[in-house]
């Protein structure tokens, strides 16, 4: 039987090949990323101009709905605007200048996606929570900044963003993994 010799250039070759690998898939991966935040940009900046004429004449009162949010063993209620449309998305809490704290809105994006937010023309500061098409609380940004231009991502594809007043995901202690109860989620 013939002894088999190993070149040890084969190992070398093994090696940069899956290294060549890896950075294709990450290359593939962060197109991705790119392409679906900015999109997601461009839908926002699209919209931006009409949702502020709209928010600047903004009087009716908001239709509410009940969400409810399972943090560990404890149940809150908070009632929530529901931003159901691309215009709705766009305009969210921008120019108003106070919000009640058992309220907040509910963005709906319809289906799993990455979502990438800001705080241009939002005067009060808030907590905004990236939630998955299950209800399963993904992350919490708090404290956004009023006005900021920041680009807020999700990070991976959710459902929906809830956005309560700064300080109330500490308040509540709520936690990635918590569970959110309303008739978007599955």
């Amino acid at each position: 039987m013939a002894e088999q010799k190993h070149n040890p250039g084969d190992k070398i070759g093994s090696l940069a090949r899956s290294r060549i690998f890896i950075l294709g898939f990450c290359a593939v991966l962060a197109g991705v990323v790119a392409i679906s935040l900015t999109s997601n940009l461009g839908r926002m900046w699209e919209n931006w101009d009409t949702a502020g004429k709209t928010n600047a004449s903004f009087t009716a009162a908001p239709r509410l709905e009940r969400l409810e949010i399972l943090s560990r063993e404890r149940r809150h209620s908070v009632n929530v605007e529901v931003a159901r449309t691309e215009n709705e998305r766009a305009r969210g809490l921008m120019f108003r200048r106070t919000m009640p704290q058992d309220q907040g809105m509910l963005f709906d994006f319809q289906q799993d996606q990455m979502v990438s937010m800001w705080m241009k023309n939002t005067y009060i500061p808030l907590d905004m929570i990236f939630v998955f098409a299950d209800g399963r609380i993904h992350r919490i940004e708090s404290r956004t900044e009023p006005e900021s231009e920041r680009v807020i991502s999700s990070g991976v594809p959710v459902r929906a963003v809830l956005e309560l007043n700064a300080g109330a995901a500490a308040r509540l202690d709520l936690r990635p993994g918590d569970r959110l109860i309303h008739p978007i989620f599955r």
